[in-house]
């Protein structure tokens, strides 16, 4: 936590405001600011009623850079909280916690000022009804970057309020007229769902696809592992046609490749940032966050059995340790996130002198080494090296006239070395919150790289998840959305609820638990009683029964992480087939109708709903286990080593209690025995695993060599990069 420098002779703070009190981390960092600020809430939204003063709203998060940066320059300092205080009524919001408020003044912001959006925010709102009237992000403490300082915008801010109030308040009524306008009309129910969406968004992609890099769209660039995965799917969908697309594996496993050998990989600890500031993936924004990391899982777990590239395979072991290792707590949930800086420097933790690695490394390990991660080059961040793989091993074996396998050996003795000196410096501060969406994110990546790498302890960590927010996070029937230091509290939010259910229902991939399977409908029902728009379709961002804020979002599109309405509609898809339950499968269906405007608009910014088209179209497979555990636990573990996307496992004990009604007619046999079902169609009992491989079309096509081959030089390392 950054320590304020306003100190009295004993060393206790100058200034404490009502932040102290907090379970943000990223709140409780300005809880001894000379701001006199407040959590967004009753006591602050009165108080600027009562006095009539403008509200100054600040959104960020714990790992921004640039919130770091304004609270530095401006929060820290006495003379800028002076304007503050006198002038405004201030809040301070984590858009963590809150994404509900981030995400209306964020939208209002790029109505404003047709300028994009980000963090920090700063938003100036009327001090009656919480209406934006000005806003940006951050603003300088002195003029620069073709900003204006900060401290002039407030008073100008203030001065504007003052004088020009019936011109505020022409503003904004046109700002909440728009505000109305941005869900878009539902598509009526004569109207067929197509999949012309499909084709649409796989031509958008190639249009933006970097063909040397990977990845979509140019600099700073994320890594979409929503689109990789959806990619994927494509291309398995394809994989028995006359000409399967194999172009939509080669942009999925390039841009896996890339990101993987790229700095935007800790290729020392594991795990990934959130972005590159460059097209090569080489220099990252340091903060790592805890959905990018889940998403990127599931992504490189997938790729490893899509294929018979070994790569994919060892990122996710990488980034699953990563996780067990530095983002797990004690009580079983994960934390947010790390800060990008440490020591009041980005990326000071990870980057190195060429000299220091030379000394800690023997004669023999350090020209390997340094060919490998690019120190052999110029300094590539700040006059200091961050690491990336610059050479494959294959080449720098060749190079150095060593065998491959020696390579390997001096490399890992290498990465131990430096890894150890690194875990002794002074770390990025963590943000040890912990979100229900981000977790239940993080049980689903943990989930499907559990099946696929084979590694029962990352089912066990996905549990002790689960259980955590199941008697924390869970209280009379409803989720909270956050907890810290034991305090769980603010109402969950969509996301919460159905990224939850979807990550449950992975779980049960694993192993099945009758309890788990009845609290993911528990959770369903919670969305479908609380958030659902019943006349429209769809679901709303915040229950009907939430704190009213001046617009109650529905959200289709994805952003940083994937849309709420597309989840929902996926799982309900999912759920409804494997229970039997016609509710489920109406409102997937009047979800996707809701969004289908917006989907035609711009389909590959909506990703999550395309994978819920696809299984409405095309219903998943579904196949249920029965049996004596030992031995259906064999056939599962022979399904799960294939790629089959469209396909949920479930290995039932002939002995489980509380089944529901339709997993429950699936009744065991003297022996093992599967039932296969699409849609409400379901084979005959099937009673080998030879027959149950045949009637899957087992195994599934493995073409790994293909996508390396159309790849080009995708094989390699950046061998040819400068």
């Amino acid at each position: 936590m950054t320590q304020t420098r306003h100190s009295h002779s004993d060393g206790s703070p100058k200034y404490t405001n009502r932040l102290a009190a907090e379970t943000s981390p990223y709140l409780r960092k300005h809880a001894h600011n000379p701001v006199d600020w407040y959590p967004w809430g009753s006591d602050a939204l009165q108080r600027a009623s009562r006095e009539k003063k403008p509200i100054h709203l600040s959104v960020g998060y714990s790992a921004c850079h640039w919130c770091s940066v304004l609270h530095e320059e401006s929060f820290e300092d006495e003379a800028t909280a002076k304007i503050l205080n006198d002038n405004f009524i201030n809040i301070k919001v984590d858009r963590e916690e809150r994404p509900d408020i981030d995400r209306i003044y964020q939208i209002a912001q790029q109505m404003l000022t047709q300028r994009s959006g980000g963090w920090p925010l700063t938003m100036f709102l009327t001090h009656d009804d919480q209406r934006p009237f000005f806003g940006g992000t951050y603003f300088p403490k002195e003029a620069r970057y073709g900003l204006p300082a900060f401290s002039d915008i407030l008073q100008r801010v203030a001065a504007y309020y003052r004088e020009h109030a019936p011109e505020l308040r022409r503003q904004n009524e046109a700002l909440m007229a728009a505000f109305a306008e941005l869900t878009p009309k539902a598509a009526g129910p004569d109207t067929e769902l197509t999949d012309a969406p499909l084709a649409a968004c796989r031509a958008q992609l190639t249009r933006s696809f970097d063909s040397r890099n990977g990845g979509f769209g140019g600099a700073p660039k994320f890594p979409h592992a929503e689109m990789i995965e959806w990619l994927l799917r494509r291309w398995h969908s394809s994989a028995h046609d006359p000409e399967p697309d194999l172009q939509a594996l080669y942009m999925a496993t390039l841009t896996l490749r890339r990101m993987a050998e790229g700095g935007i990989n800790d290729q020392l600890g594991g795990g990934f940032c959130r972005y590159s500031v460059d097209d090569h993936w080489l220099i990252p924004h340091f903060e790592k966050m805890l959905y990018d990391n889940a998403a990127l899982l599931a992504a490189y777990a997938g790729a490893s059995l899509a294929g018979a590239e070994p790569l994919y395979a060892e990122v996710a072991h990488q980034t699953a340790d990563w996780v067990l290792r530095e983002m797990q707590s004690s009580a079983g949930g994960y934390y947010s996130s790390l800060d990008a800086d440490s020591e009041g420097h980005e990326g000071k933790f990870y980057v190195w002198d060429r000299e220091e690695i030379r000394a800690l490394l023997t004669a023999e390990e350090f020209p390997v080494f340094a060919r490998r991660f690019g120190v052999d080059r110029p300094a590539n961040f700040e006059g200091h090296w961050h690491l990336y793989a610059a050479v494959s091993p294959q080449d720098v074996a060749r190079e150095l006239g060593r065998t491959v396998e020696e390579v390997s050996t001096l490399l890992a003795g290498a990465r131990a070395k430096l890894l150890q000196v690194r875990a002794m410096r002074i770390r990025p501060a963590r943000d040890d919150k912990t979100l229900a969406s981000w977790n239940a994110l993080m049980i689903r990546g943990m989930a499907i790289a559990s099946r696929a790498l084979e590694r029962e302890d990352l089912a066990i960590a996905a549990t002790r998840a689960l259980d955590f927010i199941r008697t924390t996070l869970w209280r009379d029937r409803r989720l909270l959305a956050t907890s810290m230091e034991g305090r769980a509290h603010l109402n969950a939010y969509l996301d919460d609820y159905v990224y939850l259910a979807d990550a449950i229902l992975e779980l049960q991939q694993v192993r099945f638990s009758a309890g788990e399977l009845a609290f993911a409908r528990e959770l369903l029902e919670v969305a479908l009683r609380h958030f659902a728009d019943g006349a429209a379709g769809g679901f709303y961002f915040t229950a009907d029964d939430h704190e009213t804020l001046i617009h109650r979002s529905k959200v289709f599109g994805d952003d940083a992480t994937p849309a709420g309405n597309g989840i929902a509609a996926r799982v309900l898809l999912r759920l409804g087939h494997l229970l039997g339950e016609p509710r489920y499968l109406a409102a997937a269906e009047q979800t996707l109708r809701a969004a289908w405007t917006a989907i035609g608009q711009y389909p590959s910014g909506h990703v999550s709903l395309l994978g819920a088209l696809e299984e409405l179209l095309s219903p998943p497979q579904i196949v249920v286990l029965r049996g004596e555990e030992r031995t259906i636990e064999g056939w599962r573990r022979a399904l799960a080593r294939s790629y089959a996307p469209h396909r949920l496992v479930l290995a039932i004990s002939a002995d489980a209690p509380g089944l529901p009604p339709a997993l429950a007619d699936k009744t065991p046999r003297a022996g093992p025995v599967a039932y296969v079902c699409r849609g409400s169609t379901c084979s005959a009992p099937i009673e080998s695993l030879e027959a149950l491989l045949e009637e899957l079309h087992e195994p599934e096509p493995q073409p790994a060599a293909l996508g390396a081959r159309n790849a080009g030089g995708a094989r390699n390392a950046r061998s040819g990069d400068s």
